[in-house]
């Protein structure tokens, strides 16, 4: 799966209720995954599942995607040859309603077909 699908899938996997799996999300996670935030850092595939399903702050919200970008110099097609290649999302999280409750910019690192690295920018 190419960094952009990828990408894609992460966020589809949060967002679907009627498929809040671990395993959705989980298997587009790394085993050591980090995910840095504005407010923690979350280290480990299972722990990040665990909070996203379990203790982060509203569950029904949706991600609205605006833009993907993939690095020039980083090929849109994984493989695996175990290089990083890297994907930027811009765009916000809304509430249940539909109102806005923040942007974002999410960074995510790529290898081997599955999320390495999250880092998070809001405003």
């Amino acid at each position: 799966m190419d960094p952009s699908t990828l990408a894609r899938s992460y966020y589809r996997a949060i967002d679907d209720a009627a498929d809040a799996t671990d395993d959705a999300l989980g298997d587009l996670l790394a085993p050591a995954f980090v995910h840095d935030r504005p407010d923690r850092t979350i280290e480990g595939r299972d722990r990040f599942v665990r909070f996203m399903r379990e203790e982060r702050p509203a569950t029904d919200t949706t991600h609205e995607l605006d833009a993907v970008y993939v690095r020039d110099d980083s090929p849109s097609d994984a493989d695996d040859s175990g290089d990083v290649r890297e994907v930027a999302v811009r765009g916000r999280l809304l509430r249940a309603d539909g109102s806005e409750w923040f942007g974002f910019v999410d960074v995510f690192a790529v290898a081997d077909g599955r999320v390495t690295r999250l880092t998070t920018y809001t405003h």
